[in-house]
């Protein structure tokens, strides 16, 4: 695809895209210049570059825009890598197939990055498909989905085909992919689709039973697949096991590896491992399954991807040598199928049914032969009946036990103003015949002073 590059542009023409792949125009805006825009399931931020950057080619100009209004709202998004900090504004998009008509989005634009926007990389901003819940600075920014949900009156859900940054093209595989707003495509896959329950309305967070390594069990309690969440993060390069999981597999690969040994640094992806051109790796190394679970709890299905998608061609050396990367990492807190896996699937985002869709993409194929695979059903019998923490620790629970603090808090503070509002049990009221003494009229002012005390050391 052939690509004007610009200093500034006063409006957009958006290119959907992952990491390290440049997608075709499947889904553009009538809008003047092009930039290319990551698509990220795992946050939930329009934005775009708003300066000048070394490491990108564009950026929009706010001030060439007729429509654009700023909301002067400083915003920042952390990630697992990098971050960026922008201002917060409104402006119109038109779309001009599939999608008639002009709509009021919001978008940061990013003035501020720190490992955002590198050496290399193809795109200008990012586009959060994530639920509102992740929105920064909070959860009341409507997301650019949610915003054509509501204006344009499209069905809440979208699809996604990521097609091979990691693989080589041959036969009929193709670098490129498809965004695809409020619909699922039949074009872009082949066989069944199947999906499994979203837990949490934040990530797009599944559940997973069980993975295999070459047909083998990792026997692990399913637990620990989920340890604190397990998520479907397009925006994600590699796939992201929890340290425990990433061990068990890194340990099961090199068994049922031909290769002999391995630096440890292939494994932590600190080294790269090199073959002859002539070579095929692939065959050394074993397949990989993750069990999820049906929307009938009683089954499950799984996923798998063969070698060439976890053992990656990076870099050429010389004439004779590739070199490939471990595809799969090591994660503190979560499992997240990122590219690594999800370059293997057709994958349906249906936010109405609350669901994830996975069915095998005629794009993931290397030499004419499929590298994914999808199968099922299967019997949950040997894995428990919930293998996700009932509390999850994320923001929005905070958020409820925060308010929950507060309103005990009030509850409290006012049992202690109609406390003080009521007049002292020790007051009297004194007649004629009473003798006023100074033992009784002391026991009384030091009931009440010992009362205030109690009550000031409580507020303390």
């Amino acid at each position: 695809m052939s690509k004007r590059l610009v200093n500034s542009v006063g409006s957009l023409l958006l290119f959907f895209f992952t990491p390290g792949l440049e997608y075709e125009n499947h889904l553009s805006f009538l809008l003047f210049r092009q930039l290319n825009i990551l698509v990220d399931t795992g946050s939930s931020n329009f934005a775009v570059a708003g300066v000048p950057d070394p490491d990108v080619t564009s950026y929009f100009n706010t001030e060439l825009s007729n429509t654009y209004k700023s909301q002067g709202i400083d915003v920042t998004v952390k990630y697992s890598q990098g971050s960026w900090t922008g201002v917060l504004g409104t402006d119109v998009i038109t779309i001009p197939k599939g999608i008639d008509g002009s709509y009021t989005i919001n978008i940061a634009t990013i003035f501020e990055s720190e490992n955002f926007f590198l050496p290399g990389v193809q795109w200008h901003g990012i586009l959060g498909l994530a639920y509102g819940t992740l929105a920064k600075p909070s959860s009341s920014v409507e997301t650019f989905f949610d915003s054509l949900v509501r204006q344009a009156k499209i069905p809440n859900i979208f699809s996604l085909q990521m097609c091979g940054a990691g693989l080589p093209v041959s036969g009929s595989g193709t670098n490129g992919g498809s965004l695809v707003l409020g619909g699922i495509e039949p074009s872009l896959y082949k066989g069944d689709i199947w999906y499994t329950p979203i837990k949490e309305e934040w990530y797009y967070q599944v559940e997973i039973l069980k993975l295999e390594v070459g047909g083998q069990n990792l026997e692990l309690d399913c637990r620990e697949y989920n340890a604190d969440k397990a998520i479907v993060d397009s925006g994600t390069t590699l796939l992201r096991l929890p340290q425990k999981v990433f061990s068990a597999v890194v340990q099961a690969i090199a068994r049922k590896s031909l290769v002999q040994e391995f630096s440890s640094g292939f494994w932590t992806g600190t080294q790269l491992a090199c073959w002859d051109k002539t070579e095929r790796p692939w065959s050394l190394f074993p397949k990989l399954s993750i069990y999820m679970r049906d929307e009938n709890s009683s089954r499950s299905f799984r996923i798998s991807i063969l070698p060439q998608l976890y053992i990656q061609p990076i870099l050429g050396i010389g004439e004779n040598l590739q070199c490939y990367r471990f595809g799969i990492s090591s994660s503190a807190n979560a499992l997240v199928i990122g590219a690594t896996v999800m370059e293997g699937f057709y994958v349906i985002f249906d936010r109405a049914q609350r669901r994830v869709g996975f069915a095998v993409s005629p794009c993931a194929e290397v030499d004419g032969s499929p590298v994914s695979e999808i199968e099922g059903p299967f019997t949950t019998e040997d894995v428990a009946s919930n293998c996700v923490s009932v509390i999850s620790f994320h923001e929005p629970v905070l958020w409820i036990a925060s308010y929950a603090l507060m309103s005990l808090c009030g509850i409290i503070l006012l049992a202690l103003i109609i406390l003080l509002l009521i007049p002292p049990r020790c007051q009297h009221r004194y007649t004629d015949n009473d003798v006023v003494n100074d033992e009784s009229s002391l026991e009384c002012v030091t009931k009440r002073k010992q009362q205030n005390e109690k009550d000031n050391d409580f507020l303390c």
